[in-house]
């Protein structure tokens, strides 16, 4: 997957060359073809895009999304002019699954929100790849990020239902927080997630039934 890589970095020069300098590309891979192979150990290749809400939709698809997630897109880090990176992972022509994703501010800086995805946007992996926190070791260990997997935008959208009996019935309810003094990162990250399956889906990018 090398030369992907190769071209990956061109296109994100030339994103910097092309763009203002109050624009900004959003939580690209450290290393895609490293990433990428570990989080889909059978892939062969994989295809980027950079997309953001001013194109595909400005402040109305802004609004829809701060409507779904319940409250405002932080206008540092959820910036409309940000540029999202899409991977789309593929073995051999076909595709298998997405990796994408997004900037979260957390009570000591930024994070970095790491979701590979199938065709249907279930997570099949989560990690940070920027994490500062004095408990970040809780964080980022398997007993925590694994309870992410098999969940979708759908049970995102449940748990943040106004009907108590419906939250309880989403599988997010029941993700425990590591931490013993770092609440405010663990709601960053489940909100963090949440948007980046909110992205995920209002951008086209998930296979849709015909």
């Amino acid at each position: 997957m090398r030369r992907t890589a190769v071209a990956t970095a061109v296109v994100l020069a030339a994103l910097a060359l092309a763009r203002p300098a109050s624009c900004a590309v959003g939580c690209t891979l450290n290393d895609p073809d490293r990433d990428i192979r570990r989080l889909f150990p059978g892939a062969t290749g994989y295809r980027t895009e950079f997309v953001s809400i001013a194109e595909r939709g400005g402040r109305p698809l802004a609004a829809r999304i701060e409507t779904r997630l319940g409250e405002p897109l932080d206008p540092v880090y959820e910036a409309l002019d940000v540029s999202y990176a899409y991977y789309t992972v593929l073995k051999g022509n076909a595709v298998v699954g997405f990796v994408h994703g997004v900037n979260q501010k957390g009570r000591y800086g930024g994070m970095q929100l790491i979701l590979a995805t199938d065709l249907r946007g279930a997570v099949v992996g989560f990690y940070y790849q920027k994490l500062t926190s004095p408990e970040a070791k809780r964080f980022r260990s398997e007993a925590f990020t694994g309870q992410f997997k098999g969940l979708t935008v759908a049970d995102f959208d449940l748990y943040r239902s106004a009907s108590a009996e419906e939250r309880a019935r989403s599988p997010v309810s029941r993700i425990k927080d590591p931490s013993e003094r770092s609440a405010d990162d663990f709601r960053a990250t489940l909100r963090g997630v949440m948007k980046n399956l909110i992205l995920l889906e209002v951008f086209g990018t998930t296979k849709q039934d015909d």
